[in-house]
Formats: structure tokens, sequence, C-alpha cells
């Protein structure tokens, strides 16, 4: 609290002395704004600054109603690649100490130490980088590698998941409140919520509403299409586009198959970087069984994201989902 009051005390003084630093005459009054915009610049970044700056001791609540208390973030291990996205975001990327393989961004992310995938984690691996804290979602796992990382006594923050674009400014204040940073957590939950208003509104000036199926493929082996209460829906539906998979009836994901996918009849594919190089390209793609005989395989209509930016529903969202309404609706581009 005594930071936090210092801190307002400090801006406040600044924003005064920018106020009052204009002269009166005309050479003066000219030089006036630069130099007002730099103090002012200058007292931004310090408010900035402190609200970045962990408030310590913590205790929060994870997905189960656990109570955590956290009272050091020297060395942070995101379990996930988009709770990896929001601490750099919340201003603790060097406080980082290892990532897993999902985290793709920000780029200096991908030189840490890796602790294999979120879903596959190996208790012992991020122990032995000496956390003083981890923190993800409940995709992290197995369980039992949860429940080990908990019974060494580290702080272990296990967030709820949620695929819903509305959902994001929350987990960023969610995972700013267990960091000690509510008040930077705010600040970029407000930001993304306004990317977020700023795309659904492009969206609703298309005067198209095609039908897209979010395919993800890894290569011969995984082979879906996703549906109803996946983020590849979220983000096709917030998009203004109607999600193939929802349309028919698919709930989570179902394996293609050429009667299936025939089916559907979407008017555009839409892909992960990675499900393509997996496949061998959009001609790899259109080789499943079924694919080229839609109107998406047709016209090679492949829509291609980067897996975190598209699916991390991280402070990004606002950006891809723009991305993904001028892809989906040629005509707002």
């Amino acid at each position: 609290m005594k930071r936090t009051i210092l801190a307002a005390l400090a801006f406040t003084a600044l924003v005064a002395v920018a106020c009052g630093s204009g002269a009166s005459d005309d050479q003066g009054a000219k030089a006036t704004p630069a130099a007002g915009a730099a103090t002012q610049a200058q007292a931004q970044a310090t408010a900035t600054a402190v609200a970045a700056r962990p408030q310590l001791p913590v205790t929060v609540q994870d997905k189960d109603g656990r109570a955590v208390t956290v009272s050091d973030v020297s060395r942070i291990i995101p379990l996930n690649g988009e709770i990896t996205e929001i601490v750099y975001a919340l201003g603790l990327g060097e406080n980082v100490v290892a990532v897993d393989t999902s985290a793709t961004y920000p780029e200096q992310a991908k030189s840490l130490p890796n602790i294999g995938y979120q879903r596959a984690l190996s208790a012992e691996a991020v122990l032995a980088l000496k956390p003083t804290v981890m923190i993800g979602n409940e995709n992290a796992g197995p369980p039992p590698v949860i429940e080990q990382l908990r019974g060494a006594g580290v702080p272990v923050v296990i967030l709820k998941y949620s695929p819903a674009v509305e959902s994001v400014p929350e987990k960023i204040r969610a995972v700013a409140a267990a960091l000690g940073v509510p008040e930077r957590g705010d600040s970029v939950a407000r930001q993304t919520q306004t990317d977020i208003d700023a795309a659904r509104t492009l969206a609703a000036k298309a005067t198209t509403k095609p039908k897209v199926a979010y395919l993800n493929v890894r290569g011969g082996g995984t082979q879906q299409v996703w549906g109803e209460g996946t983020a590849g829906a979220a983000m096709i539906n917030a998009a203004g586009g109607i999600d193939a998979g929802s349309a028919a009836g698919i709930k989570g994901s179902k394996p293609i198959t050429a009667e299936s996918i025939v089916t559907l009849q979407p008017d555009a594919f839409l892909v992960l970087t990675a499900s393509l190089e997996s496949i061998g390209g959009v001609d790899g793609l259109l080789q499943i069984p079924g694919l080229a005989q839609t109107p998406a395989g047709k016209n090679r209509r492949v829509l291609e994201f980067e897996d975190q930016y598209l699916l991390g529903l991280g402070p990004r969202t606002g950006q891809a989902l723009t991305d993904l309404v001028k892809a989906i609706h040629p005509e707002l581009r």
C-alpha cells in the first residue's frame, strides 16, 4: 500500500511539473509542448514500472478453490504457452526461468530451458530449475505431476481454462493477481479488451458469413475437425464466420472422414502453421480424403495462422481476431 501511495504521489508531482513548465513569451510557449510531453512520458514510465513491481505476498484461489500463497516471483515457470505470453506482457519476463514447448511467443522465451509439453510434464524436470512459483491452466499435467509439484512445497497456481474470447481479460487479471501485479494486469486486460472490441466492430461490417472449418492436423496421425467448445470455434464465431464443426453438431473434436468433411461443405479451412508443415503444405492438406471435394478445397482457400497467435487467447487476441476477420472476409481488407 505504501508503495502504491508513493507511486501515485510521484506521478502527480511529475504531471504538476509538466503542467507548470510553460513560459510567458512566445518562444517559451513553443518549447513547452515538447518539454511537457517528455515529462509526462517520464511520469507514465515511472507509473508503469511501479505497477509492474510485485506487491507480495499474495494469496489467491486456484481453479478448485484451493488457497495458494505466493511470496516470491523471482523464478517463475509458466506451465502453458498462453500463460508465458501473459507473464511477459505483465513485465515479468526477466523472471521466467523455463517454458513449455507450446510457448512460441515472445521470441526471447524460445531460448529458455524447456520443460516439455504442457500436457506431459515431468515434475523432476520442472523442480530441477528451482522455481519459486509455477503458474498454469488446467491443461497442464498430467494431474499426478501437478500433485508432485505441489508436494515439493513450491506454490503452484492452476487456473481454470476457458476457450471463450470473452474470458481473456479476466484470465490476464487472474495471472496478474497471482504474481502480485494487479495494476499492471488491469492495464493489459483493458487494452486487450479494447483490441477485441475493435475486431468485433470490424467483423460487424462484413457483408458475407462464410462457413469455416478448423482442422487440427499433425501429419497422418492426428486429423480432426474441431467444433463447439474449442478455441478454434470461438475465434471463427467472434470473427463473424460460421464454425462448420459447431454447425454440424460436433462438440470438441471428431476425426476427419471423407463423408463428414463433404457434409460440412466449408467455404474455407482454418489451420495452424505447424499443421500445414506436418502435412506437406496446402497440397498435402488437400490429399486428406474429402477435403478437395469441398468448396474450400476446390478454391484452395486455406487460412493459415501461427499456433499460439490464433489459439493462445492471450494479450494478442484482439490482433489475431482482427487478422482472422480480414482473412475470412476479403471485403474488409
